[in-house]
């Protein structure tokens, strides 16, 4: 007697590999694990690049009170690109160039700076920071308010 006979006497074979069955439910539940997380990845880039640009615009924010505090004046500028405004506050940079940055004062009294997205997942997207503390976002799809 073989020690793989059943009850039954039959001989039952030694199976080795994986059936087709099988590795079909595992591609399935890959399958459907993937369409979980790859979405809610996408949102938490998104999310992770809106808070960027907002520390950048803060940074951004306290190189013109800086300014302020050596002149009693805001630069009366209008600086419409990342390169300029790096130029004019030379020591803010960026961290990445996922958003084009802007500086308008045209009073030396207030300001805003801004950041506009120019990648495809914040395409659009623009963020505000006035002197005052006043935040504004628009065309950020379902970020409505600054990101906490």
């Amino acid at each position: 007697m073989d020690i793989f006979d059943d009850y039954f006497g039959v001989c039952m074979k030694l199976q080795k590999g994986f059936t087709l069955i099988e590795l079909m439910i595992v591609i399935i539940i890959v399958a459907i694990l993937a369409a979980i997380a790859v979405p809610s990845y996408q949102n938490y880039v998104t999310k992770a690049k809106i808070k960027e640009a907002q520390s950048n615009l803060i940074a951004l924010s306290l190189g013109a009170e800086n300014a302020y505090q050596r002149t009693l004046n805001y630069p009366k500028e209008t600086l419409s690109n990342t390169n300029a405004v790096k130029t004019k506050f030379t020591t803010w940079n960026p961290s990445s160039d996922s958003f084009n940055f802007t500086y308008t004062s045209s009073d030396g009294v207030n300001y805003a700076v801004q950041a506009i997205g120019t990648e495809a997942r914040v395409l659009g997207c623009t963020l505000t920071l006035k002197n005052d503390g006043t935040r504004t976002v628009a065309g950020c799809g379902s970020y409505t308010d600054w990101v906490k």
